[in-house]
């Protein structure tokens, strides 16, 4: 396989200028799927740059307790997100392949439920992690360094963009979902989380405005 192919390697272990020429290749993969959880690894990325440059200040010493745990928790969630990026590709991957078969294919029939739950649950967890990213920023403002609030800011903006980006493919493939009651199911968990993934987001800039 050419290394160059949209299958070949994570997407974490790509130079910026080679993840962006992926992205820009006439391939459904990687695509927005992965750009929502690359977005969210850089949101955890800078939240943690403005814990890094609080940690061991005076000024904050009330805090360091809350500062390191957001530090491990940024960390984590920095590789966590990219791998959900690798998954979204791999899940979306598998259901476009099975689409382009004939629907009586009986590959199909027996793997395109499953495939459209993959392509719903991988973006879903990029809101997931989103979502833990915000619940950490959100500890930040006034408990971190003030002359990063900017960076905190950009941050939080990032967390939302990632968390509602992943939310549009799971929009978009609900409706491949043929039980109407998972489908209704689904549509309300990811449509909660959507909206707390807003509501947090709002109540930080606020906080930093």
């Amino acid at each position: 396989m050419n290394q160059s192919s949209p299958e070949a390697g994570a997407l974490g272990g790509l130079p910026l200028t080679e993840l962006l020429d992926r992205l820009a290749e006439k391939s459904p993969v990687p695509g927005g799927g992965s750009v929502a959880g690359i977005t969210t690894g850089l949101a955890a990325g800078l939240g943690g740059m403005v814990v890094a440059y609080s940690l061991g200040k005076s000024s904050l010493s009330e805090h360091q307790s809350m500062l390191e745990t957001a530090a491990e928790r940024l960390q984590r969630l920095r590789g966590c997100a990219v791998e959900q990026a690798d998954a979204d590709a791999a899940a979306y991957r598998e259901l476009n392949t099975l689409w382009r078969l004939d629907e009586d294919d009986p590959a199909r029939i027996e793997g395109f439920a499953d495939a459209v739950r993959g392509a719903i649950e991988a973006p879903g967890a990029i809101m997931h992690s989103a979502r833990e990213v915000l619940d950490c920023l959100r500890e930040l403002p006034e408990r971190s360094a003030r002359h990063l609030r900017s960076d905190l800011a950009i941050a939080v903006e990032l967390a939302c963009t990632g968390g509602r980006a992943a939310e549009r493919n799971v929009s978009v493939n609900l409706p491949l979902v043929e039980d109407e009651t998972l489908r209704e199911e689904l549509d309300a968990r990811y449509g909660t989380l959507g909206a707390e993934i807003d509501t947090i987001a709002r109540g930080i800039i606020e906080t930093l405005s």
